[in-house]
């Protein structure tokens, strides 16, 4: 066993494992050592992701869950739990962006979805992975925020609540499991070019590349960020390099927030 691999041997969950970051941070685990769930509802991109991991000699397995239905979260995390013997890591990064309007025209059922996988995922997930963990001896629970749950943009109304509960939720759940050694963290990214980012560009009433090149110059590195710049926080943050640090807040935004 090579045990200079950061994560050498651990179990770890990763939602919205299929694309963007949620993809960059399974091969990153996996190739650090961890045995990764790759955890998502596109079933034939999330096999993909698995199908690379194994041909880099990694271990991962595919899950199809929901993130805000209660049943198939908590069915697929004993899945988990059996498969592999345990789980030590949950990345929560499955999330969705939701409508760009301003607040008086969205509707409940807008607002709604968003919220139901955004933060209601976070939560599921993190109260059918905490047994595990507890029965493990502890775990390091990451879950990913953004630069929108800390500074507003007057854009996207539920996804900056949703992004601001989660980084609430991970202090406060830092400060019930800390004693257990569980710690929760939460990750706020810039903008990372990723699917969801390039819809939003695609989208745009500017055009994909005026859209690229004002997100770029909002960065003061003076570019948009890219997944594996997240998943090397995430890695960080699964890994025993970071066993001090809980309820607290990894910025990685090339600048963005300290403008």
């Amino acid at each position: 066993m090579d045990k200079t691999r950061r994560v050498e041997g651990k179990v770890a969950i990763v939602t919205g494992g299929a694309v963007g970051i949620g993809m960059a941070t399974s091969l990153v685990l996996a190739r650090e050592g961890a045995m990764v769930a790759v955890v998502d509802i596109n079933d034939e991109k999330g096999q993909k992701v698995v199908d690379r991991i194994k041909k880099l000699g990694g271990i991962a397995t595919y899950w199809h869950v929901d993130v805000a239905d209660e049943d198939s979260v908590s069915n697929a995390f004993a899945d988990i739990a059996r498969e592999f013997g345990s789980i030590d890591v949950l990345v929560n990064n499955a999330g969705i962006a939701g409508v760009n309007r301003p607040t008086h025209e969205i509707s409940k059922a807008e607002w709604d979805k968003v919220i139901g996988v955004n933060v209601g995922g976070v939560f599921l997930c993190t109260k059918h992975a905490i047994p595990f963990m507890r029965k493990a001896g502890g775990g390091s629970i990451i879950n990913m925020s953004s630069i929108y749950g800390i500074v507003g943009a007057a854009d996207l109304p539920p996804y900056h609540a949703s992004k601001g509960a989660v980084r609430l939720m991970s202090k406060n759940d830092a400060l019930f499991y800390a004693k257990e050694n569980i710690r929760v963290n939460s990750i706020h990214p810039g903008f990372i070019w990723t699917p969801l980012v390039e819809e939003l560009a695609a989208n745009s009433p500017e055009g994909a590349d005026a859209f690229r090149k004002q997100l770029d110059s909002r960065h003061p590195v003076g570019h948009a960020g890219e997944p594996d710049d997240v998943a090397y926080g995430v890695l960080y943050l699964a890994s025993d390099e970071s066993k001090f640090i809980t309820g607290s807040e990894l910025v990685i935004d090339g600048g963005y927030t300290a403008q």
